[in-house]
């Protein structure tokens, strides 16, 4: 190696440093300089997250060699911008226009926006959008909306047409902070490139610390591991140790809970570096350990296996067919479901037969990859308190604690983990695997300290994805469109290991066609594994399968009726006195007054793509009704502490994960409300989160439950304070006078949803039941342009009317909806993880650019205060990516006459409709999924077998069998 003696001028100072000219980037460089404020995320430009300035352009360090730059050429990197107590303005516009989520790409975007701003003072929302385009800078997270926001509200203040404090937040005088959009507390260090993320963490751990990478053989989906050579890798420069299963002291599993009796997998399937099997593409057989990250992985490309091919089902139908052999040896590729059965239940087929109108097809929803700009990486260690330590991207601590214990038989309670900051997950992080893989190397590599570094084509075939659905479904209507039944069978694709899939089938039980009003049903959702991918949590989990089958159906019905799409759903959503397709009275009734909201908007939207429509640019609108449960069901707990500190603060204690979502802020908003009585301000809040040692356990950032659950903990925790700081006079004591009096200055409290005595799980032969107390709703309606042409789909306006109950930060819940929703299209034109080579890095998985999402995108809130929460609110953040696919789906057919069956809408899917069109042939659905067995043998076969509810016996039998439904809505 030859190295070379450097010197740049770096914010303004020249700084000389020592680098490798062959291998090093700019990005590497500056990193190791200090400057963790540029980001490394899919490491080969395509992200924008590593964007600086070199010589007054704008670059992507990740991708410039070290050695191709010009001795003293001048860079600018985030920290030049301004510091915590020299803010830019750019940096306060983001803070404040609601910009920063996770913060990963944060940096990036300000960077590109300094040049723009310098570059056109004075540019237009469609120019920033151009620019971000151009220069390729990507977030995940937000939908673009807000950003293109901030840089034109930092624009005014650079140009003098306005104040700083004019763009800023301002805290409300009377102390009324809900609602309000206030700004995250995480947000100061995100825009100053000072939050410290997991590669930042392990660049700067102490330098005896090792470092572990993977072993990938990436040969097959479906093998027997026969041998695993790794004496080579040993002999390689600073390795410490290659690890493999047999290093492994615990069962070398993730946990598997069980729930519903109609499963037939009895226990866990998820090693965590392969045994004798590899399962799925990206199995890891092995973890080579060594001094740094570059002799690992090294030694790493020394690691081979032997290997015997076998069959390999990457599908739901390749997996279900009947001469298709076992994945797992303990239980059949199709492992659980659940039916649903309403009204003329097992008679509702001969309803549909006899119907006056019916309509039925087979449709596909794919494997989407969640693509957070920020890939994986863990790091353990034992700290001097003798824990074993884990801090990763974790989305539930005290589960993923149990996992870590599970993998590697160490017990729990010497097991501490910390959410890192982290750059979004959208629900991959539930899975604690790689948490276990970072705990494993550090206990086989006699205790040391271990950073667990994973590249990002690496982290897309490790990670699970959502899981494909494939679902046969049938519709009637009758002569004036109002429904008479349905029918549905859905087989999900749940990959190659088996946690949370009998949860998951429990979704389209809940949401297919809702939230209508369905009187008779019959309905399955199976669940397999198959070689591919494992499916895991996202955003809106399990629900968007159900609506792609169901938003479907109800336009195709529209259409076969000869009647407008919006009065078909205004026609057949559930009112008053009607009831889910679990037999229970919808929590409340706000859809009448949601769609009243969209109807003149609709109109409009619709007369004019009809009049700017043309034979080459055709446009059209599509709508779509969607929503989403609120909390984990009759298990979930929320425990938080609040404490007075000597100072008079209050100390929040809890584990609401910040994924980007806003937990910190909505650890604020909730405290804030709960101490009101008190008068405290954003100031007088100090919150200590996501550390197992400190926090107690506030369940996991998913079903949209955290401030649900979080709203009912924190108050309980905050009267239980209160109660205790209050004087007989009235007035409250002082830390001082509790501590005098020996009284408790720290009370911690936990809700439990059992007690809500309404809820029942879903019966395992009809699913009847009521699992959760709270619900949202979202109607989308999207415009698409289709070029006749290329086939080309693009969605250029977005609408959403949502009711989510009281809103507490309405500045995050606005960056919840527009991230959401631009997954939704995303999800609908280019997102898929089918093709493991193809689809390994964002760009080619088909991550949405800021031209792909429209800057005519709106929100309009509806507020039907919720009776279970004390706040009134609900959850936000699942409704928002639980249909609006369909939305676009449905605007592709209004506009061209294509409908698009199976998931995503490439431009060939689309070009080769309109060529049958144009044929004058028909299109039609595909052929009837074959997705175990014949559905009405099926049906039968669980009618005449019925099953007890694992549950049944949990809970006092005095529960109750139903609740009053909110009905009265407001406008």
């Amino acid at each position: 190696m030859k190295l070379r003696k450097m010197t740049l001028n770096i914010n303004g100072a020249d700084r000389m440093f020592i680098c490798d000219p062959e291998k090093d980037t700019l990005a590497s460089v500056i990193r190791r300089l200090g400057l963790t404020g540029t980001k490394v995320g899919c490491g080969t430009g395509v992200c924008g997250s590593c964007t600086v300035m070199l010589n007054g352009k704008l670059v992507r360090s990740c991708t410039k060699k070290i050695g191709k730059i010009e001795e003293y050429s001048e860079v600018l990197t985030i920290e030049g911008i301004g510091a915590p107590r020299y803010l830019h303005p750019i940096q306060v516009a983001f803070m404040h226009a609601g910009a920063v989520q996770c913060g990963f790409c944060t940096p990036g975007f300000i960077v590109s926006t300094y040049a723009l701003l310098r570059e056109n003072p004075s540019p237009t929302r469609e120019e920033v959008r151009d620019w971000f385009q151009k220069n390729r800078n990507i977030c995940r997270c937000t939908g673009y909306k807000q950003i293109v926001d901030a840089v034109m509200n930092a624009a005014k203040v650079m140009r003098g047409d306005c104040a700083l404090e004019d763009i800023m937040v301002k805290l409300p005088e009377d102390k009324e902070y809900y609602g309000k959009p206030l700004v995250r507390p995480a947000a100061l260090a995100k825009v100053c490139g000072l939050a410290d993320y997991g590669d930042d963490i392990e660049l700067k751990m102490p330098e005896n610390t090792l470092h572990a990478v993977l072993v990938q053989p990436k040969v097959a989906f479906h093998a027997k591991l026969k041998a695993i050579h790794k004496e080579e890798a040993e002999k390689m420069p600073g390795v410490y140790k290659v690890v493999t299963a047999a290093d492994i002291k615990g069962p070398n599993r993730l946990g598997f809970m069980q729930f519903t009796p109609r499963t037939l997998a009895s226990g866990q399937s998820h090693p965590i570096l392969v045994e004798d099997k590899i399962f799925n593409y990206g199995d890891v057989v092995a973890l080579v350990v060594a001094d740094t990250k570059a002799h690992a992985q090294e030694a790493a490309k020394k690691v081979t296996i032997d290997w015997e091919q076998l069959p390999e089902y990457r599908t739901y139908l390749e997996a279900a067919m009947p001469d298709a052999q076992r994945i797992h040896e303990d239980h059949p590729n199709v492992w659980s479901e659940q039916p649903n059965v309403k009204g003329a239940g097992h008679d509702t087929p001969q309803l549909i037969d006899e119907a006056p109108y019916v309509v039925e097809g087979s449709f596909y929803s794919s494997r989407e990859p969640h693509m957070p700009i920020e890939g994986d990486t863990v790091q353990a260690y034992w700290g001097d308190d003798g824990l074993l330590t884990v801090h990763c991207k974790a989305m539930q601590i005290y589960s993923n604690i149990g996992d870590i214990a599970e993998a590697t038989g160490l017990p729990a309670e010497k097991i501490r983990v910390v959410e890192n900051p982290t750059g979004a997950t959208f629900g991959w992080g539930i899975a604690a695997a790689t948490y276990a893989m970072a705990a494993i190397a550090c206990l086989a590599c006699d205790d040391m300290p271990v950073a667990l570094s994973i590249t990002y084509p690496e982290f897309m075939a490790l990670s699970g994805k959502r899981a494909p659905a494939y679902t046969n479904g049938r519709l009637a209507c009758d002569e004036n469109g109002k429904i008479i039944g349905a029918e549905w069978d859905c087989g999900m694709d749940h990959g190659s290991y088996n946690e949370l899939g009998d949860d998951l089938i429990t979704r389209p039980a809940k949401f297919m066609f809702f939230p209508y009003n369905i009187p008779n049903c019959l309905g399955l959702t199976r669940v397999a594994c198959t070689n591919h991918n494992y499916g895991t949590a996202y955003r809106g989990y399990g629900s968007p399968q159900a609506y792609t089958a169901s938003e479907a159906l109800m336009d195709m019905m529209a259409k076969k009726i000869g009647m407008d799409p919006f009065e078909l759903r205004y026609k057949n959503i559930a009112r008053p006195g009607d009831t889910n397709i679990n037999q229970y009275p919808f929590r409340e009734y706000p859809m009448e007054k949601m769609m009243d909201l969209m109807r003149p908007i609709y109109e409009e939207v619709k007369e004019r793509a009809a009049k700017e429509s043309t034979p080459e640019k055709k446009r059209g609108v599509g709508i779509a009704w969607g929503g989403y449960n609120v909390t984990e069901g009759i298990f979930d707990q929320c425990t938080v502490a609040l404490e007075l500190l000597p100072n008079g603060k209050f100390a929040k204690y809890d584990t609401w994960q910040d994924q980007g979502q806003g937990g910190d802020v909505g650890a604020l908003v909730t405290t804030l409300e709960a101490l009101k009585p008190l008068g405290v301000t954003p100031d007088d809040i100090v919150l200590i989160q996501n550390d197992s040692k400190y926090c107690p356990d506030s369940g996991a950032t998913a079903s949209s439950r955290q401030h649900y659950m979080n709203s009912k903990a924190v108050v309980m925790a905050a009267d239980e304070l209160m109660n205790a700081m209050r004087k007989p006079d009235g007035t409250y004591r002082t830390y001082e006078e509790m501590v005098a009096e020996g009284i408790p200055t720290k009370c911690e409290t936990q809700y439990n949803n059992p007690e809500d005595m309404t809820l029942k799980y879903l019966d395992p032969n009809t699913g009847v039941g009521n699992p959760t107390p709270a619900f949202t709703y979202a109607l989308h309606m999207a415009e698409v342009e289709v070029d006749t042409k290329t086939g080309k789909a693009t969605c250029i306006g977005y609408w959403c009317v949502d009711d989510v109950g009281v809103i507490g930060n309405i500045a995050a819940v606005d960056g919840q909806a527009y991230g959401g929703l631009s997954h939704c299209i995303g999800f609908a034109l280019t997102e898929n993880y089918e093709d493991v080579k193809k689809h390994n890095n964002i760009a080619g998985a088909g991550i949405p650019t800021i031209k792909d999402i429209p800057d005519n995108f709106n929100l309009i809130h509806h507020c039907t205060p919720r009776n279970t929460n004390p706040f009134g609110s609900s959850g936000a953040s699942e409704a928002f990516q639980s249909a609006g696919h369909m939305a676009v789906i449905n605007a592709i057919d209004n506009a061209c006459g294509v409908r698009i069956y199976e998931l995503p809408a490439y431009p060939e899917k689309i070009k080769e409709g309109l060529d049958k069109l144009a044929r004058g042939e028909e299109i039609l659905p595909p052929k009837k999924y074959f997705l175990g067995s014949d559905f009405y043998e099926e049906m039968e076969y669980i009618k005449n077998n019925p099953m007890t509810d694992l549950f049944e016996d949990m809970f006092p039998e005095d529960k109750k069998e139903s609740y009053q439904p909110i009905t009265d809505i407001p406008d």
